[in-house]
C-alpha cells in the first residue's frame, strides 16, 4: 500500500473494542473512520465517547476503511472476518482467531490470496518483558507458565484454554525452534460449563518441555513465564512488564569454590502492549510487511490449543467425576 495515512474502523466495541478505538485515535498516520456494534447502546455511547461515527453494518463500514480491527464474540469471528478480506480490507482480528483449523485455513488463504494483512491479537507478543526475554533465549531446556484471572463473566464465550493459555501457546511455540512430540492435559470446570482450570505438557522433539496452567477462577491476577536454559534463569512478570535474569557470575567464587550467581531485575515503566500491536499493524499495512502474529501463528496456537481441550474433555473435567 503507497500511503502514509491509513483509514482504520473497529467492529466490535465491548470491553476490549473500546480500547482499540482509543489506540487507533491516538496514531498520527490513521483516520478512525468509523466503528460497528450489533449492541446499538453500546455503539452509540463509544461513538459519543471518543467521537468517532457508527455504522449500521460492518458490511457498509467496509467501504469506506482500508484496515479494521475485529473484537466481536468468537463465535462470530469467521463469518465477518471472511466478509472483511473478501472485501480486500487488512484485518486485525482478536484471539483465537476462529474456534476451529478449517475456517482459520480459509482466513488465511483468502489474506493470501488478496495480498492482505492478516494479523491475531495475541498481544503478550508485544509485551516488552517478553520482547526482552526472546532477545536473551539461547536454548530453552524448560518453560513454565502461570496465566491466573479472578473470575468476570467476560472471555466465558471459550473455555479458559482459548481464553487465557493460548497466549503462553503462541509464545512458546514461537520461542521453541522444534515441533512438539507429545501433549498431555488435564483440566476441570468450576464456575461454568466450560473448562475454567487447565494444565498441559508439551514436549518437544529437541527435548524442551514446557508445562502451562491457565485459570480463570483464581483469588488474584497472575501472569507468568519462568525459562531455563544452560546460561540462565528468565523469569518474566507479563503482569508487572518486567523480567528477572539469573545467571553464573563467571568471576566470584565463594568460600567453598562454589561460583556465584547474579540476578539483574528490569522494569518496564510506561509501555502500552495494546498499543504497539495496534501501530505494528498499522505499520505492516502501510509498508506491505509481514505481521509480527501473522494468521498462521494464530491458526498454531489454536492447533495446540484445540489438541488441549480435546484431550481434557476425554477426561476429568469435573470436580465431581473420578479421574
Amino acid at each position: 500500500m503507497k500511503q502514509d495515512r491509513l483509514r482504520v474502523g473497529v467492529i466490535g466495541v465491548g470491553h476490549l473494542g473500546e480500547y482499540h478505538v482509543q489506540k487507533y485515535k491516538a496514531l498520527p498516520n490513521v483516520t478512525l473512520v468509523g466503528l460497528m456494534d450489533t449492541n446499538g447502546a453500546r455503539a452509540a455511547e463509544i461513538s459519543e465517547r471518543y467521537g468517532v461515527p457508527t455504522f449500521a453494518s460492518h458490511q457498509e463500514l467496509l467501504s469506506d476503511v482500508d484496515a479494521v480491527s475485529l473484537a466481536v464474540p468468537t463465535e462470530k469471528h469467521f463469518d465477518v472476518a471472511r466478509d472483511v478480506l473478501s472485501q480486500g480490507v487488512h484485518l486485525l482480528v482478536e484471539k483465537p482467531i476462529t474456534y476451529q483449523l478449517e475456517p482459520a485455513d480459509t482466513l488465511i488463504r483468502m489474506a493470501l490470496e488478496r495480498d492482505l494483512v492478516l494479523q491475531v491479537g495475541l498481544v503478550e507478543r508485544f509485551n516488552p518483558a517478553v520482547v526482552k526475554m526472546e532477545s536473551l533465549l539461547t536454548k530453552p531446556v524448560f518453560l513454565e507458565s502461570h496465566r491466573m484471572n479472578v473470575f468476570t463473566v467476560r472471555g466465558t464465550d471459550v473455555d479458559v484454554v482459548l481464553d487465557l493459555m493460548i497466549h503462553d501457546l503462541d509464545i512458546i511455540l514461537h520461542v521453541v525452534p522444534s515441533e512438539v512430540k507429545e501433549l498431555h492435559a488435564v483440566g476441570m470446570s468450576v464456575l461454568t460449563d466450560k473448562t475454567d482450570i487447565a494444565n498441559a505438557r508439551l514436549i518437544f522433539e529437541d527435548g524442551t518441555v514446557a508445562n502451562l496452567t491457565a485459570s480463570r477462577v483464581s483469588d488474584k491476577p497472575l501472569r507468568k513465564i519462568r525459562i531455563f536454559q544452560p546460561d540462565a534463569y528468565l523469569s518474566v512478570n507479563c503482569l508487572k512488564r518486567e523480567i528477572s535474569v539469573t545467571k553464573l557470575d563467571g568471576l566470584t567464587r565463594d568460600p567453598h569454590n562454589f561460583p556465584q550467581v547474579t540476578s539483574n531485575k528490569t522494569h518496564f515503566e510506561g509501555m502500552d502492549p495494546l498499543a504497539d500491536q495496534i501501530s505494528s499493524f498499522v505499520k505492516s499495512v502501510l509498508r506491505g510487511s509481514q505481521p509480527v502474529v501473522s494468521g498462521r501463528d494464530g491458526r498454531r496456537a489454536l492447533r495446540y490449543a484445540l489438541a488441549i481441550i480435546d484431550q481434557i474433555e476425554k477426561g476429568c473435567r469435573n470436580f465431581t467425576t473420578p479421574c
